[in-house]
């Protein structure tokens, strides 16, 4: 299976588990607060379904996009809550309903995507891969806050691991965007899956290290818990600075969750 196949395998997979959460819950209930401050269970959905159908956009309108772009540059540090809020506010039959269509055609956008080929976003162009990553990763964190907030637990599965590549790939990111320099050194990640396999990366000789489950280890770089709550063994100086501000999410610094925050 091709690369990109995969990747949108794993992004219509965990689409699917957060549907799950949310297909039978009542209107009222999707007004439920989640850990994200401001956010209901529906500003939840609503966002993704927002970002999905923007993301469809790179793809198939590119004069759209860059239209799009230029009036976010209005309000560049709103605009993103804005379009949840507008979504947030529909009938939640009908958010579900299109959030669904718009997911299941951006699937197809993505897997036919040329190789080579670049897409817009907000920041740098991305390949087709990086972005049906970047939609899973979001995917994944949305849908730990959905189910933080109705007290269940969140299903995971080893397509978890591209969630975990992209926090170590945007490790320096992290450092850029907090206004640090990022040491030259590479550390050693070393993950283990929830089937219970170990995924690693960076050398063998590395002095930092970042060790434990991968749950944990996504948690950290999306901001969802504090890494005093994560069962996570890091070592060395830099990797403990990294943890600090670790964010495999584009825009400025997170602000990330509080030590002891109730899930």
């Amino acid at each position: 299976m091709a690369i990109i196949d995969r990747l949108v395998q794993a992004l219509q997979d965990e689409s699917e588990v957060l549907d799950d959460l949310v297909a039978t819950l009542p209107d009222d209930a999707w007004a439920t607060a989640t850990p994200s401050e401001g956010w209901t269970i529906a500003h939840q959905i609503g966002h993704l379904h927002w970002t999905d159908r923007v993301s469809l956009l790179s793809i198939t309108d590119e004069a759209a996009f860059a239209d799009l772009v230029a009036s976010a540059m209005d309000d560049p540090m709103g605009f993103v809550d804005a379009g949840a809020e507008t979504e947030a506010a529909r009938p939640p039959a009908e958010l579900l309903a299109d959030w669904r269509k718009t997911r299941g055609k951006l699937a197809g956008a993505l897997l036919a995507v040329p190789d080579g080929r670049k897409l817009l976003w907000f920041g740098p162009p991305m390949s087709a891969a990086s972005m049906a990553t970047a939609r899973l990763m979001e995917s994944w964190a949305h849908g730990l806050d959905v189910a933080d907030a109705l007290g269940v637990p969140h299903p995971e599965g080893d397509r978890i691991k591209n969630v975990v590549h992209l926090g170590i790939r945007t490790r320096n990111f992290a450092y850029a965007v907090n206004g640090m320099e990022a040491p030259a050194a590479e550390f050693r990640f070393e993950i283990t899956a929830p089937s219970g396999e170990l995924w690693t990366w960076g050398p063998d000789d590395a002095t930092n290290i970042v060790r434990g489950p991968a749950v944990d280890f996504c948690e950290l770089v999306t901001q969802r818990r504090h890494l005093d709550d994560l069962a996570l063994d890091v070592i060395g100086d830099d990797a403990n600075q990294w943890a600090g501000i670790a964010q495999a999410f584009a825009g400025p610094p997170g602000g990330g969750r509080e030590s002891g925050a109730a899930l």
